[in-house]
Parts: C-alpha cells; structure tokens; sequence
C-alpha cells in the first residue's frame, strides 16, 4: 500500500497538465462510482490525477490513485485493495485501466456495495459500454467522457490566454461580437491549420513525432480497444486495418458496404459491425439522416477527429473533407449531427439548424441556412468554422 501512496505523490507532484478541461466542472463528484470514458489519448490519466491535485493535493492520503495494469493486481484482489484502503482512511479511489482486471464490473460493484464511504472514479476505453454491457454497474455508474482538445483549449494553451467556452446558441446569435472579442488581441486562423493538424491529442506537447505517435495510438486502439474489448480474435485484426484505411482515405464518403466486404473478405453485416466498434473507439463517425440510427447504413462515414485524417493518407489530404470533419467533431459533443436536409446544406444540427461548410460564399446564400467558412470575420449567418472549436 505505501508504495502506491509513493507513487501517488510523485505523479502528482510532477504532474504536467497546462489545460484545465471543461468536463471537471460538468461531473456531478457527489455520486460514489463515476466512469470516465475516452479514446486512447485524450488523457484520462491526466485528468484523474488533475482531480486529485485539484482537490486533496499530493500530500491527503484520503485519495489514492491506481493504476490496474500493476502486476500487484495480478495475485490480489481489488476488493481486499479497497478495504485496506478504507480501513487507512481512504474516501476516494481513483482507477486507471479498469478493462485490464478480470471480472472489474463484479469488483467494483462489490466495492459500491461494501464500502459506502467509498468513493470510486475510474478510466475506461470508449469501447466500453458500461451500462450495457455490465449489469452489476447498469444502476450505479454515471458514465462521462473525455474528448481531446478543442480548438479553444488548445488555443489557450499556444497563446497563453484563457478563453470561455460558448454555446451554439451563442454563437448563432452573436457571432460578431464574440469573434471580435477573441480575435482582439491575434488572429485565431494562424492557430487554425496547427491545431487540425496536432492539436486535438494533447501528447502533441511531448518531444516526440507527433505522426509517428499517433499511428501507433491508433494501432494500440485497434489492437487493444476494439479486439481485446470486444473479443475480437486476434486473426481478424488485419482486416480491421485495412478498413480503417479504406474508410480514411475516402472519408467523407458515401459507404458503399458491397466493395468493402468484397475489399477485406468478410460478410456485409461484418463490415456494418466493424464500423460500429470504430466509431465506438473514436476513431470514425457516421453520419446519418434524422431519425435513423445504427444498424441502418449512414449516408456517410467520416474520421473522428482531423488528426486522424494525416498519417493514414498517402497524398494531401482534401481541405473540404478537413472542414466537415472538424465541424462534425465539435458539434458532435452535445448535438445531434444529422445529414442537411436544405439544398447544398452538409450537416441538420439538432433537427433544425443547416449547415453549410465551405471555403468562402459567393453571392448572398440560402435564406435560412448557416455558413460555416474560412474566414476571421462574421457576418449574420456567415460564421468563421474556427469559432465552433468553442463549444467545449
């Protein structure tokens, strides 16, 4: 136990965490078993460890942090861990790597039910389906997620300057003037072009090849996420890449599951299953008409996030795909992204709202549709696409 205490406070002492993120104001940290959800990178154990240096510092023995990839846990159990932990004094228990322990579901459970002054936080893959698939936590676990940088973190971060977090209503009704206040003092497209590049995984701050890196994250994704989680047999693997190659080279893109079942030998409703477990690892989205959802085909499949765009393509990577990728990605963390249902209209955001995302617009528009452009400026319902990287 001491030498996980040791190790506790050395990470938080030496902890590196520049951005404060948003979501540690949205958990409600009254609830006793929270599940922090998030692709590979994202920084999941940043942020545990951001909540314990925020809220006890290094010194409080009252809240520890573990990691279950320790080979500690291989020989004894969590649930004897947390009495001991309890029985010191121990209020909160922060859980890295959770999927890594046999039977995890029964143990936490286990631990809620036992120990009732006990408080547990834990990481998990974005894969995972807490409620769904594990029915000892589908009654007690709040489940949230932890997304990479926006433009406006990340923002803050390269220009040393906090900026507030605005909502789409906000933006819709008062684009010109908050991006006058923003770009008061630089101008954010500067910014722009490094951050679809680098800036939405926060290991872009590491001294390391920022490709190179993400490459092997998303190998580690595929490899660990999607077949280990979803018990995958290991042979199928290569298929899995060579569909997330042809879906990023082509995205966005209509799906066309014939060509691709063909492509990697395997069966349409593979294909259609395959896709879901990437979307669910964060690292495709699917685009659908309103009102249709998963099994049904979407009409599109984008990357997750623009980063992902880079390494995986041969050639340059198309600017328009760039744009729509990056608007889905931000919009898609508190709205409903469906397919434009206006003529020309690429996104219908929360069933009411076109958008269109363009290089720049000739001419006065579409009455009652939103441009979302290339631009510093805004005008009525022409908006910069950067001030979307806002919204969280």
């Amino acid at each position: 136990m001491e030498s996980f205490y040791r190790t506790h406070k050395y990470l938080l002492e030496h902890l590196y965490s520049p951005v404060r993120r948003t979501l540690i104001d949205e958990i409600n940290w009254n609830d006793r078993l929270i599940g922090i959800k998030g692709s590979r990178g994202v920084g999941k154990t940043t942020f545990l460890l951001k909540y314990a240096q925020e809220f006890f510092g290094s010194e409080n023995r009252e809240c520890l942090y573990i990691n279950l990839n320790h080979f500690y846990f291989t020989e004894y159990s969590l649930r004897n861990f947390a009495a001991e932990f309890v029985n010191r004094g121990g209020k909160v228990l922060l859980i890295d790597q959770v999927f890594k322990y046999p039977g995890w579901s029964k143990e936490l459970r286990y631990c809620h039910d036992s120990f009732p002054e006990l408080k547990i936080v834990f990481s998990g893959s974005s894969v995972m389906r807490l409620k769904e698939e594990n029915p000892d936590l589908s009654e007690h676990v709040v489940s949230y997620n932890l997304r990479g940088f926006s433009f406006r973190e990340y923002l803050s971060l390269s220009a040393e300057k906090n900026f507030p977090v605005y909502t789409l209503n906000d933006i819709l009704e008062n684009p010109s003037e908050i991006t006058a206040l923003v770009s008061e003092d630089l101008d954010p497209l500067l910014y722009f072009k490094d951050y679809l590049h680098h800036g939405y995984y926060p290991f872009y701050l590491e001294k390391r090849n920022f490709s190179e890196n993400l490459l092997k994250t998303m190998n580690m994704i595929l490899e660990v996420d999607v077949v280990y989680i979803k018990q995958i047999e290991q042979s199928y693997l290569p298929k899995l890449r060579k569909l997330l190659y042809q879906l990023a080279i082509s995205s966005p893109a209509a799906l066309n599951v014939s060509q691709l079942s063909k492509s990697i030998s395997t069966s349409r409703a593979t294909v259609m299953n395959y896709i879901k477990y990437l979307t669910d690892a964060r690292l495709t989205n699917m685009l659908y008409h309103y009102g249709e959802s998963y099994p049904r085909k979407p009409t599109k499949v984008y990357m997750h996030n623009t980063n992902l765009m880079f390494p995986v393509r041969p050639v340059k990577v198309d600017d328009q795909a760039i744009r729509e990728t990056f608007f889905y990605n931000m919009l898609h963390k508190d709205h409903k992204v469906n397919t434009g249902v206006r003529h020309h209209a690429h996104f219908l955001i929360d069933g009411k709202y076109n958008f269109r995302i363009d290089e720049s617009l000739k001419g006065h528009g579409t009455p009652g549709m939103y441009y979302a452009l290339d631009r510093t400026e805004a005008e009525k319902n022409r908006i910069p696409l950067w001030l979307f990287g806002f919204l969280y």
